[in-house]
């Protein structure tokens, strides 16, 4: 009997990032109607030396349906401490990381360095195939801009050692965050390897128009959204619906002001309200407001300086957003 592709056709899914997706990160993009989610990215060394630490990180929701999460590190004794560890939890599936291009990754030879090293990958990877319980898929990186080689190995080489899906990120690790995407490379992987193996897209995704072009050029049909949906989760409602329809300010304010509560039950008002600085800054671009709002989001201390910040809020004048909302 053949196994079920761990994600449907045209299928959204929020990429694991670190420091932002959290439980409450996550509900706020369940609400937009996300189903395929991740935790923060996990560094196997964390999970091997501190792994009470890394709990909080790990924390699912008795409401979350779906959750994998991720590790990324480049010492198989390490992966493989790691392995053990996660196996004590309840994930639905564990994604190896071979396309971070964060400086501090990638001078440990992991992420999408370590995309760059086959025999290294092929040896971490395949540890976590002997090691653990979870079905197992990967994240990478193109390796190359102009040769699809090198990526179509690489892929190969994970779904050999047991990948049931692939990520690629159109970009190389030099590209980091904002270089050229290559889709053309992405098709190149979706061609090469078997059709019941998933291929999903990524990078450069932040609105229907980028996500339509994105499945047009790469010939795939599922897409995983990172930094499009970071203050904008109702990419997850808009997109399946064929339209760029804006919140409401109501509903914009709302989620907003739930997301934060949920980070005061989670981690405690004092040390919520540092990190909420970011969300926020997050839920205010391009949403055509005064650029004095960052500065006060900035200085957010308690939950009780949200409300005056939201109440607020007004267009400024002339401004055009990029990522609207609908006024009364």
């Amino acid at each position: 009997m053949s196994i079920p592709p761990i994600y449907p056709e045209n299928a959204l899914i929020l990429a694991p990032l670190s420091g932002f997706t959290d439980l409450p990160y996550r509900r706020a993009a369940r609400r937009c109607g996300c189903r395929f989610a991740f935790t923060e990215m996990v560094d196997a060394a964390s999970l091997a030396y501190a792994p009470q630490r890394a709990a909080l990180l790990l924390r699912r929701g008795g409401d979350e349906e779906f959750l994998g999460v991720q590790i990324v590190g480049a010492d198989p004794e390490l992966i493989r401490r790691a392995a053990d560890e996660l196996d004590h939890y309840d994930f639905t599936l564990l994604d190896f990381n071979l396309g971070c291009p964060v400086p501090k990754v990638t001078r440990k030879g992991a992420g999408a360095a370590l995309g760059r090293n086959l025999e290294l990958a092929r040896r971490c990877f395949g540890i976590l195939a002997e090691r653990s319980r979870f079905a197992l898929t990967v994240k990478m990186r193109i390796v190359s801009e102009t040769d699809p080689a090198p990526s179509v190995e690489l892929a190969r080489a994970m779904v050999e050692l047991g990948a049931r899906a692939v990520t690629v990120h159109g970009r190389t690790l030099e590209g980091f965050y904002a270089g050229t995407m290559h889709p053309e490379i992405i098709r190149a992987v979706r061609e090469a390897l078997p059709p019941e193996i998933p291929v999903i897209a990524n990078g450069g995704v932040r609105d229907l128009a980028s996500c339509e072009a994105l499945k047009r050029a790469s010939g795939v049909s599922r897409v995983m959204l990172a930094q499009g949906a970071m203050g904008n989760p109702w990419l997850f409602r808009q997109l399946p619906a064929g339209n760029d329809a804006p919140p409401s300010f109501g509903e914009w304010k709302e989620l907003v002001r739930e997301h934060i509560r949920g980070m005061v039950e989670l981690y405690g008002e004092e040390s919520a309200m540092r990190q909420a600085r970011k969300i926020v800054h997050d839920y205010l671009k391009g949403r055509g407001f005064p650029t004095a709002s960052r500065a006060e989001a900035s200085a957010l201390a308690a939950f009780a300086d949200l409300d005056p910040l939201l109440a607020k809020l007004r267009p400024a004048p002339g401004a055009i957003a990029s990522r609207p909302l609908a006024f009364p």
